[in-house]
């Protein structure tokens, strides 16, 4: 359950961004049920746990065995591409949702720059 509230929450904040964007209204409904779909497309096989936890057995695991084929330990965005691959519809959208990601992130990362063209701090000498 908690991974289906990680998910809907996921979603829900994407739906908000392009409601705004697009200016249309999406209901809590509509995002229930967008949930819903997303969750019986990639979780094929519930298995109970003894602690009452439902382990998604088919998507967790793949992507595990994806991490660990490529010597890591943990899930990277790749992984998930790799997971998606059967599905080109979704893989194209994930993977522009990882490049816009990335972009972002870049942007956030770049420092600012000066409007004088010196770095912060850097002060000129006068008359040298």
């Amino acid at each position: 359950q908690r991974l289906k509230a990680v998910l809907w929450y996921a979603i829900g904040q994407y739906v908000d961004e392009e409601s705004i964007e697009k200016n249309i209204n999406a209901t809590p409904q509509f995002i229930g049920a967008l949930t819903e779909l997303v969750w019986t497309q990639i979780a094929k096989t519930s298995v109970p746990e003894a602690d009452g936890w439902t382990f998604q057995a088919n998507t967790s695991r793949d992507l595990e065995l994806f991490a660990k084929h490529a010597g890591r330990k943990v899930i990277q965005a790749e992984d998930v591409l790799l997971l998606a691959r059967r599905n080109e519809e979704l893989e194209e959208m994930l993977q522009r949702e990882l490049e816009r990601i990335r972009a972002q992130d870049a942007r956030d990362a770049a420092p600012a720059k000066n409007p004088r063209g010196r770095p912060p701090g850097k002060a000129t000498a006068k008359g040298k």
